[in-house]
């Protein structure tokens, strides 16, 4: 497989609300490879791409999110141990921030709103679109505020492991608000 060029150093810094990562990485080859599978997997989802007020449904958006769990846990085991090398002077490494993003970025908006929007679509009428249904709930904003701000940090996130494996910012191609 080939080795992707990219700096042997890469300054981390994310605000996971509970805790800030902040040091460096110097990715392995493994890792580099594991950050372009892992940055593909978030540059194309609701997790980066802005969900506009009219568009799309809340539930769709949850479960592209929870999809990267399985994306991440299938990297994970295609590239191995050498994902979570222990690194010199308490280095990251990619397991640990792959899995510090699902813990503490998705989990907590998946384990809050899943249950919430559930409770509201088991009450739709059978005559009311799942779209109207959704832009009928109270809460169908505060959603979709927590969703933007979660993107903030992914794609904070996504800059890290873009710079890891040498590609260029790519964001550019993703629309905005």
């Amino acid at each position: 497989m080939r080795v992707l060029r990219a700096p042997t150093s890469i300054d981390v810094k994310l605000n996971l609300k509970i805790f800030e990562i902040s040091g460096t990485w110097q990715p392995n080859d493994a890792e580099r490879r594991a950050a372009w599978d892992l940055y593909v997997e978030l540059i194309t989802r609701i997790t980066i791409v802005p969900m506009r007020r009219e568009e799309g449904l809340l539930r769709e958006a949850l479960t592209s999110v929870y999809s990267v769990f399985g994306s991440t846990r299938d990297i994970l085991k295609r590239y191995g141990p050498e994902l979570a090398e222990p690194k010199k002077g308490g280095q990251y490494n990619f397991a640990f921030l792959a899995i510090a993003l699902l813990n503490y970025e998705l989990r907590p908006i998946l384990s809050k709103w899943h249950p919430e929007l559930e409770e509201w679509e088991m009450v739709r009428g059978s005559a009311v679109s799942r779209r109207e249904h959704e832009a009928a709930w109270r809460r169908n904003t505060e959603l979709r505020e927590e969703l933007r701000l979660m993107q903030q940090t992914v794609i904070v996130y996504a800059n890290t492991l873009g710079a890891a494996c040498g590609v260029p910012d790519l964001s550019s191609a993703v629309p905005s608000d």
